[in-house]
Formats: C-alpha cells, structure tokens, sequence
C-alpha cells in the first residue's frame, strides 16, 4: 500500500508538496482552510483570520525565471516581475497539467496533528480536520507536510508605541491595506522599511498630502531592474556568489538615508521608492517615541501634527497550533528545526515543515526542492543524520545568523538561496555537477556557471531528472527578452567590439577545469581533448566582429 500523506495548506509549497508526493509514488492529501488555491498570493477584498492578505497593486520582487518551479517553466510572454493576478494564473497551470487539484480538500480546516500511540514503530499521526459546516473527522496519515508558511498572524507591537491607545486617527496592520484612494490627501505614517512597507508608502504617496516612513535601522535599498536593463536576480550565479563581499555589495546595492551595515539585514526591494524621497513625498523619519493624540514624536525629537492614518508594516509571526505545544515550540519567531524542515528529536521522520525559510529570492523552488527531499525521506530512501548532528547544524546556523545579521524577527529563517539550495539538492541528489557537465555539454556548464542560477539547474541529474530542463536553461534568456518583445523594431544590434566579460571568466575557469583534471584524473586524458571542447562550446558564446 502507498503511503498516505498529509499536506496542510494549498498555496505555492503545499502544491509543489502534493506533487513531489505524487512523483515518488505517494498518496497525497491536501487541507485548505480556504476555498482556492494560491494561499499568500491570493487576492481578497476581506482579509480572512491567520492568514496573509496582500494589497491590490503587489508585483512579486524576483523574476519569473528565477520563481518558477523547476520542471514547468513560466510562459515567455509573461512579464519578468509578475502581479499577483498573473501568479495565481501560473499556479493554476501548474496545479492543471500536473492534475493537483483533485488532491486538495477546500474549506477544511485542521484542529490537530499528533502522534499516533504507536508512533515509535509505525510513525503515523491522528489528523483531525473540521469542515464549513463545523463537522469534524478523523484521519490517519503516515507523514505529515506543514504548507502554512510563515506570514500567519499580523504582528502588532502595539505595546512599543505609547498613546497608540488615545490616537485620534487610524490605525492597522499592512495586511488590511488595499488601496490608497481613500487616502487621498492625507497625512500617513508608514512603520516599516520592509518590502510591504516600501511598497504602501510609494503607492500612498501618489494621493496623499505627506507619507513619513518611519524606520528603526534604515535598509538597503534593491532595484528589479538590474544592469543592462535585465532583470536583478540574473546577477545571482555560481560566480557571484563567490566574490568578495565588498565587490558584491558595490554592483547591486544603493544606499537610502541611513542604512545598517551592510547585508546585516535582509534587503527592501522597491524601484521607486529612492525617487519619492528625493522628490519629498516620502519622508524617512526614524523611529516613533510616543503619539500624543493626532501628533506623533519620533526619536530624534520632531514631531509631525494632524496624521491621518498609521500603517504598521511590521511583518508576520508564525505558529503550529494544531501540533503539541512541546513538539515544535516557537519562541521570538524561531523554531527548532534541522535545515528548516525536521524536528530534531522525533523517533520517525515523518513531519516536516515545507517553505518556512526568507531566503532574498523566491521561495518557490526552494519550497519544491525541500519538499522533493522530504518525500525521499519519508520513504526512507534517503535517512537524516543522528540528533545530534542536526541539533549541531541547528545551532551552527544560529550562530552564523547572529554575526551576519541584526537581531530581529525577520532575521530567524534567513537563508542563501544558491547555497541552501545546494545543500538540499545534495542530500536528494540533485545537485548539479559542474565538472560532469564540463566533460559531457560545456555549453550548459557555461549557462550553469555564469548565467542566472534558476531552478532548471536542479532537474538535470538524479531522482526527478527531467529532461526538458537542459533546454529550459539554455533558453532562459530567450523567454526574458520575451515579454519585452512587445513591438516591432528596426533598430539593428549593437555590434560587439571586445570579448564580454563572461566569455573571459568562461574560459579561465574552462582552463582550470582542463588542468585539474589532467592532474587529478590522469585515466580521462584522452577524452579531454581542448580542441573537442572548443567545438562543443562555440555554439554557445557571442559572435564577435
């Protein structure tokens, strides 16, 4: 008999979960509390209680071939950064061709999740689950995948704004914004220089009389639009990743007002904002002392009269409620988990939490790669390390987290993306091999290396190998220009006058592969023939006049 797996929740990590469970022969079956896919990407008039609720304008800060799942690329003429409207539209052409819905159980809610007695042999868990129409029922599953993610309850820190009691305006929480019309002409202050933040003080600005972010640190400020007009993230490769952290910093990042220290804090991605405060609209004002009834006092002793409205913009906390209060505590916004996904200390690996990482990129693949691990797991083809490896990889992670970063909520399940994916795509199998790929298609080595790390990369070999995905990388600048091609053009290309940049670490990099080789693997000289290589690659590299 197939194992019985539950998936609870039915946004982007709980579709890819019921799918990777679907590939390894699994019987999934997914609990949405709602009556759609889509989860944090859906859009409501009405925010729903514990749940993320997005403002009408959110465009998606990383680009569609950088967010998409690894074996279903995004359409070509699709923009590169998506609004929300057309995100839900890929997730249903994903959840189609894959047939997922029919796995998904909607406006079922779950009470609770907890061990069966004999779990310690058979590693099974008692589900219960309660319908619209307040009828509960039990179940049985033999594993357990966690899909909630981790912007779940509003965090209100009302208790740090003195008077926020007896102020005469408005207030509340990013989530229940959604459009700014009604502001119109008002003086607002924004708390919060995060993504939403950025994002409501900008589309606020546009109607208000005043819009004051009010920020304790400052941030650093990151445009979509990244060099030669393509989009940031295709800057995020192998290479990029390996250069020093001052050169790294100095490509990509602006500084706005005051900022933290450099990469101590997960960076704000918005293209307008730099030109509102530079044009006055948005004003950055630091943190708030004290509200004193429609006047406002910040830090630095100014005080600014007649405010409208306050919006706090001060992120999400996250919880388990349905588990045992000593299974997963979470205590300030952390959670002991080994890579972010298994509880440590249970006898059988047969829960794990999919998607609760902020990495700076999208969480799509890694919810996917995490869960294609996962069901590996559960299957016992792959095994975790002992307890206390993980409970020393838990703390190793803290303490990195420590040094790197300020302290703040925010920062408690901040990932790498190259690197925390690597990592996983390791222990499933899937991590791609630079050096087989420069011996067998050195044409995509040279895409893998120097080109955009996107999700492809993790199809070529082992478990889930697809064989669309060499294709799929060597097509991905193709379906970026794509959605610019938008006009016909009789502008001719700009001929090229020197050899780009790329093509020269190109082929440092395919010398040292050649001389490592040669000394390390004597036995494959005769099959790394330069001359060979020269061939194969050529195809791949800009025509020079």
């Amino acid at each position: 008999m197939s194992r019985r797996v539950c998936v609870i929740g039915g946004g982007s990590s709980g579709l890819t979960s019921i799918k990777s469970c679907l590939d390894e022969g699994l019987e999934p079956t997914c609990f949405e509390s709602s009556d759609d896919i889509g989860g944090l990407w859906r859009f409501k008039e009405n925010p729903e209680a514990d749940r993320a609720s997005i403002y009408h304008s959110v465009i998606i800060n990383t680009s569609k071939e950088m967010m998409c799942f690894s074996d279903f690329p995004i359409p070509a003429h699709f923009p590169n950064y998506m609004h929300n409207s057309l995100i839900m539209d890929y997730f249903r052409m994903y959840a189609e061709h894959f047939q997922l819905t029919k796995h998904i159980r909607f406006q079922i809610r779950v009470l609770q999740v907890k061990p069966r007695p004999d779990f310690s042999r058979s590693g099974q868990w008692d589900v219960e689950t309660e319908n619209k129409k307040g009828e509960k029922e039990k179940h049985i599953f033999d594993a357990v995948m966690i899909c909630i993610g981790h912007h779940c309850h509003p965090n209100l820190p009302l208790h740090d704004f003195p008077g926020i009691d007896k102020f005469k305006g408005q207030y509340f929480h990013s989530r229940d914004y959604k459009t700014a019309e009604e502001w119109r002409g008002k003086r607002v202050v924004v708390i919060g220089i995060g993504n939403s933040g950025g994002d409501i003080a900008v589309e606020l600005s546009r109607v208000t009389k005043q819009v004051f972010l009010s920020t304790r640190r400052g941030a650093w400020i990151l445009n979509r639009v990244g060099q030669q007009g393509v989009p940031m993230d295709f800057q995020l490769n192998r290479t990029h990743t390996q250069r020093k952290k001052k050169e790294r910093e100095r490509n990509i990042f602006e500084t706005c007002c005051v900022c933290p220290r450099l990469f101590s804090q997960h960076p704000t991605v918005n293209d307008e904002l730099p030109n509102r405060i530079l044009s006055g609209t948005v004003q950055v004002k630091p943190n708030i002392r004290r509200l004193q009834g429609s006047s406002i006092e910040f830090d630095d002793g100014t005080v600014e009269d007649n405010i409208d409205l306050v919006v706090f913009a001060t992120g999400y906390n996250f919880s388990f409620p349905f588990l045992p209060s000593n299974m997963l505590p979470v205590s300030g916004n952390k959670a002991n988990l080994y890579k972010y996904m298994f509880p440590p200390g249970l006898e059988r690996p047969t829960l794990v939490v999919i998607g609760l990482v902020q990495p700076l990129g999208a969480i799509m693949p890694i919810s996917e790669m995490q869960a294609r691990w996962a069901t590996r797991v559960f299957k016992g083809l792959n095994k975790l390390p002992s307890m206390d490896c993980m409970l020393k990889d838990i703390k190793h992670k803290e303490e990195t987290i420590a040094k790197r970063y300020v302290t703040s909520q925010r920062h408690t399940i901040q990932v790498d993306y190259i690197d925390y994916m690597d990592q996983i795509a390791y222990q499933v199998g899937a991590r791609p091999s630079l050096l087989g790929l420069l011996l067998r298609d050195p044409g995509v080595w040279l895409c893998v290396l120097l080109g955009p790390c996107t999700p492809y990369q993790y199809r070529l070999r082992g478990p889930g190998q697809w064989d669309g995905a060499r294709q799929a990388i060597l097509t991905t600048w193709d379906r970026m220009a794509g959605a610019l091609k938008t006009r016909p053009s009789d502008i001719p290309e700009p001929k090229q006058s020197s050899l780009p940049l790329t093509l020269t670490v190109g082929a440092a990099a395919l010398a040292l592969g050649y001389y490592w080789n040669i000394h390390n693997h004597p036995s494959l000289l005769i099959t790394l023939d330069p001359t060979t290589w020269q061939d194969k690659i050529k195809p791949y590299l800009p025509v020079l006049w």
